[in-house]
């Protein structure tokens, strides 16, 4: 398999999903909009975009299964897996404010070996492929080369659903909001991973999420240098429900923020 090509072949695919979106921006009603469960929005937008996606992406690979948000096609689990966010940030896209993006992620078993991320509004493509550099829009990039907390921008995204850890959740934002230039909510995950990969953000942690919120941003991620954990330091962060994005000189101190506030062994 060429990872290299099939990843230019994903993000061609990517784009074009990323265009219809930006196009039916331009003249959304809210009216349209459902709710799957609370403050869990979706529209004929989330799910006309991700049956594109499962189209596309199923043709370049036939034998592999998908794990998608809006459940457009169901198959079980297969040695390779498309992992599909048609719209991360869907209460950007309908409220009309940005970030809001198309993630794909291709998993080989439980690796991820492709990772696409296209933030619609800016038209950043960000991507990289098993063993390969980090990109956006061509060009490599990397994570910052921060050393202090004192000197990070961090970003979070506020629990929507999941309001058991709230209290450890809040103790963490006095801690950054006291020790840290500042904190940002953008309202995805995937951008918040990639903007940490490019060096916008230092870090970024968050619970309460699914696979398909962080399997796209997180290759890109590693690939740039950002070291990733769940909140005790684990590996189970792209199933698992919570994560941690850092760049290395901040890493050690950031985690033990997160162990501690959240009560972790």
């Amino acid at each position: 398999m060429n990872l290299e090509k099939l990843c230019s072949q994903v993000c061609e695919i990517v784009r074009e999903t990323g265009d219809f979106i930006r196009k039916e921006s331009l003249n959304f009603d809210r009216s349209s909009v459902e709710f799957k469960s609370f403050n869990a929005l979706v529209s004929y937008v989330d799910t006309s975009a991700e049956k594109q996606l499962v189209e596309n992406l199923g043709k370049l690979l036939p034998e592999a299964g998908f794990i998608t948000e809006e459940e457009t096609i169901s198959t079980d689990k297969k040695e390779l897996s498309w992992v599909i966010d048609p719209l991360d940030g869907t209460t950007n896209f309908v409220h009309a404010i940005p970030a809001f993006a198309v993630s794909v992620a291709l998993m080989k078993d439980d690796e991820v070996i492709i990772g696409v991320v296209y933030e619609i509004s800016r038209d950043e493509m960000f991507y990289a492929w098993k063993d390969s550099v980090a990109f956006l829009n061509g060009n490599e990039i990397l994570a910052s080369k921060v050393t202090s907390l004192e000197q990070s921008l961090i970003a979070t995204g506020f629990p929507y659903q999941d309001f058991e850890g709230m209290q450890n959740y809040l103790d963490v934002l006095v801690h950054l909001m006291k020790n840290t230039q500042g904190l940002r909510r953008l309202g995805s995950a995937s951008v918040d991973l990639v903007y940490v990969a490019c060096g916008k953000f230092e870090a970024y942690f968050e619970y309460g999420l699914s696979s398909w919120d962080v399997a796209g941003g997180i290759l890109i991620a590693k690939r740039a240098g950002v070291q990733i954990a769940d909140f005790s330091g684990g590996n189970n962060y792209i199933f698992g429900g919570e994560i941690i994005a850092s760049c290395p000189g901040i890493y050690s101190d950031f985690l033990e923020l997160i162990k501690t506030s959240f009560n972790k062994e």
